[in-house]
């Protein structure tokens, strides 16, 4: 039976009326500390004022560099709130403040930063996504290596465990993201005149995070990330124009194969997030399978927790969750892609010597590489190396 075409347009209008009620989400992304995003928030507070837009200051971090300080003048300022944890007042942004001010549009920096305990959210990209569904606008900043997906590769980058991460998918919401580009010249320059941190920490910044090569490659990831935002935006744009046909998703799914091995599963998962993302995949799963060595009586409460918030962290980046409990994983696994008709199973490969060697002996992925051969469908498996 064919819908009422009435139906479909009193849907088309709720959701209309429902994004009217949201505010807009606006992201400046960089490579680093210190290449000028909260200077662009500032300078763009400004210029929304000098165009009548009631914009309000709801946190920035001047890190008491002259420049941003002299733009926050003559800019409405929030005053922070005071939280006590642990004996010691703290200073957070008032989102119930900002709420009850209500300004059109409300600078937030800082994106990642984790809020201090008993505030209404862990974290402030929550604050921001709380105050768009409150119909507040938003302007924020955040560095390319907080995203959650591309961790992994920030670490072997750097060296550097970031522990404020975002979820991508924040990013994927905003209507507009923009790349707070510089140089590494430009950056390490203005580093060293001690434009960015204390003259004390330069030498250590750059002789570590601030490595020529470390800020090329994580120039080339944030360019990279802003390209792949906008393309997906111009495609959804195209989507609306009736001139233009919009193109569609690809057919292809995505299924991610983890156990309960933490750090393994974490990289599987983000792997597979970019790869949905590069594919414009139509979707993507992470299946875990629950062996009889595996019960909650047989692993420890850490791995069980580890395991947990795995999941989570899969849910967050957009995968649809399968559990299993069966002793033969490499059935499972293919049971489970043919359900799904899955064209691209992720697995993981310990970074051993000898990678043939690994392949041609017994084991979950040496065995279902030999299974989805003699399979004859038509399935892809990438590996990831931990």
């Amino acid at each position: 039976m064919q819908p009422d075409p009435r139906d479909q347009s009193a849907e088309r209008f709720l959701r209309l009326v429902q994004a009217k009620r949201r505010g807009t989400l606006k992201v400046y992304l960089g490579l680093a500390a210190g290449v000028g995003k909260t200077f662009r928030l500032l300078q763009e507070a400004h210029e929304l004022r000098q165009h009548g837009v009631d914009v309000l200051l709801g946190y920035i971090e001047t890190h008491g560099r002259p420049g941003t300080v002299a733009e926050v003048q003559d800019l409405p300022l929030l005053p922070r709130k005071q939280l006590f944890y642990k004996g010691r007042a703290l200073e957070e942004m008032d989102l119930d403040g900002i709420v009850q001010r209500r300004p059109q549009v409300v600078v937030v920096d800082e994106l990642a930063h984790s809020n201090v305990p008993g505030s209404r959210h862990e974290k402030r990209w929550q604050d921001v996504e709380y105050l768009v569904a409150q119909g507040i606008s938003v302007i924020t900043a955040v560095n390319v290596q907080h995203l959650e997906s591309l961790h992994d590769q920030v670490l072997r980058i750097t060296g550097t465990d970031v522990t404020e991460r975002i979820p991508d998918q924040l990013l994927k919401q905003a209507d507009e993201v923009v790349n707070v580009d510089l140089t590494v010249g430009e950056l390490r320059t203005r580093l060293e005149e001690g434009k960015i941190y204390d003259p004390a920490k330069v030498p250590t910044a750059l002789a570590n995070f601030f490595q020529a090569e470390n800020l090329l490659q994580l120039r080339r990831l944030a360019v990279r990330e802003v390209a792949q935002l906008l393309s997906r935006q111009v495609e959804s744009d195209a989507g609306g124009a009736p001139a233009v046909a919009a193109p569609r998703r690809n057919d292809d799914r995505l299924l991610a194969c983890i156990n309960s091995n933490s750090q393994a599963a974490k990289e599987i998962i983000r792997k597979t997030s970019r790869l949905a993302d590069r594919f414009s995949a139509a979707a993507w799963y992470v299946l875990y399978v629950q062996t009889g060595r595996e019960t909650a009586d047989r692993i420890g409460l850490a791995t069980q927790r580890h395991l947990l918030n795995n999941l989570q962290l899969a849910t967050q980046l957009g995968a649809q969750i399968l559990r299993v409990k069966d002793d033969d994983v490499v059935g499972t696994i293919s049971r489970v892609a043919q359900e799904k008709n899955a064209t691209l199973l992720v697995c993981g490969i310990t970074r051993e010597k000898g990678l043939w060697e690994q392949l041609s002996r017994r084991g979950v992925t040496a065995d279902l590489l030999r299974a989805v051969a003699d399979d004859g469908r038509d399935v892809d498996v990438y590996l990831v190396t931990y």
